[in-house]
């Protein structure tokens, strides 16, 4: 029978190091794309983008590109802050158990890819055509 009690839920940390290794899979012209993009994993979405994106439920919110796409970047631009993908560790795991079909790297390897994607311009319908993990 195993020892629950030393069983501890994967931290912060582990949740980048399953982004970082994601990253790190990328067909050279996403990766090349990614490099510029930083990761930023946190239990929960920062109350204020919850705000603004009028999301009541924290746990609604996996992970979220906060950035300009690169679609939309000129050369005249001058960024004010860097373009970041955001991991949300809490619904992250309370997803992965709630579906209970799914490996944890996979779920967190398509959360990042899902927003990397946003970076890329793509829109959710973009990404649906191609992407039916949530059906």
């Amino acid at each position: 029978m195993t020892d629950w009690t030393s069983v501890e839920a994967p931290s912060l940390a582990d949740i980048e190091a399953l982004a970082e290794a994601a990253r790190a899979q990328l067909p050279e012209v996403f990766a090349r794309a990614a490099e510029g993009v930083a990761l930023q994993v946190v239990d929960f979405a920062p109350e204020e983008i919850l705000r603004e994106l009028e999301i009541e439920d924290p746990y609604d919110l996996t992970g979220l590109y906060d950035g300009i796409p690169l679609t939309e970047k000129s050369v005249f631009d001058s960024p004010e802050k860097p373009d970041i993908i955001w991991l949300f560790r809490g619904p992250i795991l309370e997803e992965w158990i709630a579906r209970g079909d799914v490996a944890l790297d996979h779920l967190v390897a398509h959360v990042y890819v899902h927003e990397l994607a946003h970076h890329l311009g793509w829109s959710d319908e973009d990404i649906a055509v191609i992407d039916r993990w949530w059906e």
